[in-house]
């Protein structure tokens, strides 16, 4: 992906360097670079420089790879030609007029797939304990979609009877995008959802210190339990059942384990411990029973938004029904990109 993403960098500069074709504003150039590292000093840099034949100098910068469009789009590829067409599609910038300049343009939508050609098969690992699992893909979730790839998810579906996918960053981000785009654009329906909660966040949550969870607090639980409270009211908003998995620590004390079921119940969410740090596969069997038990449940799964409503509509149905928000307000900068998406005509796009 590193390199995928990079190769159609080198093309843009290449295409600035051999008289600019395109036509393209090296100042609104979009497409940055990548690298698998964390590297601060060159999040911002001037590229280009050493003489004519060393480019066009012109500002740009480095991402992590897992922030590359390229990621987020493989994840979401029904197979490499699909992905070559999305690859194509990718907006890298805009000509001096305003016009958007893409992957496709610079012909560099071939070339990238070829060298995705074996990235886009899903990897097939296992646990510990023999349990076959896809490893494939990690979009980062506040940025991108935050799920593994829909190929590694449909594969999983044709080979078990039950299959297990993560939606990172909680039932506020990574499950809402992973039912309203991963679903909707790969024609899934999830039978159930788990939600994973600690009783030492819930207590950081209801004002305690970081130094201060290994002691019982059930006044500090009850008050952080209404965060756990809303990602079960969110799950609740698509018309899935959802399971709250406690990731139980040795300073859990009954009382603390009781007060975190009795609230989940009155929500109509059933709750199991998880011991699996402790007690491998074991310690999960409850958790896993009472799973197949929501999955035979009666479920009415719903999108919580359509494509054809408006950006700022879809983002105030995100901002007020997930996360509780009063209402939007945006940056002149947002605005504009507004300004601008619509332009493209693509107003249709999931947020």
């Amino acid at each position: 992906i590193t390199t995928a993403h990079n190769l159609i960098a080198a093309m843009i500069d290449n295409s600035l360097q051999q008289g600019n074709e395109l036509n393209l504003d090296p100042r609104r150039i979009v497409w940055r670079r990548v690298m698998d590292l964390n590297e601060r000093a060159l999040r911002s840099i001037i590229l280009g420089l050493g003489g004519k034949a060393n480019g066009v100098p012109r500002e740009s910068g480095f991402d992590i790879t897992v922030a590359s469009e390229i990621m987020a789009i493989l994840c979401l590829s029904t197979d490499l030609m699909d992905l070559k067409e999305r690859i194509r599609k990718i907006v890298i910038g805009y000509t001096y007029d305003g016009k958007a300049v893409t992957a496709g343009d610079i012909g560099a939508a071939g070339s990238a797939a070829v060298l995705l050609k074996d990235a886009v098969k899903p990897n097939l690992v296992q646990t510990l304990e023999g349990v076959p699992a896809f490893i494939h893909g990690g979009p980062f979730a506040n940025i991108a979609h935050g799920c593994n790839s829909l190929q590694a998810t449909r594969l999983g579906l044709k080979l078990s009877d039950y299959f297990v996918t993560e939606a990172g960053f909680g039932a506020d981000l990574g499950a809402e995008k992973f039912l309203d785009i991963k679903c909707r654009l790969g024609g899934l329906t999830p039978s159930a959802v788990v939600i994973v909660a600690t009783v030492r966040a819930l207590k950081m949550h209801g004002g305690r210190k970081k130094t201060e969870l290994a002691q019982e607090d059930l006044a500090a639980l009850e008050k952080g339990m209404t965060n756990l409270e809303k990602h079960i009211e969110n799950i609740a908003s698509f018309g899935l059942p959802a399971v709250v998995a406690i990731n139980r620590f040795p300073t859990d004390t009954e009382a603390e384990l009781a007060l975190v079921e009795e609230k989940c119940s009155r929500l109509g969410a059933s709750v199991a411990l998880s011991e699996v740090w402790e007690k491998g596969g074991d310690g999960g069997l409850d958790l896993g029973r009472k799973v197949m038990e929501a999955c035979g449940k009666r479920s009415s799964f719903r999108f919580l938004y359509e494509p054809s409503l408006s950006p700022k509509e879809k983002i105030g149905k995100i901002a007020r029904e997930i996360y509780g928000a009063a209402g939007v307000t945006y940056t002149d900068q947002a605005e504009k990109d507004l300004a601008q998406i619509h332009e493209l005509g693509k107003d249709d796009l999931l947020v």
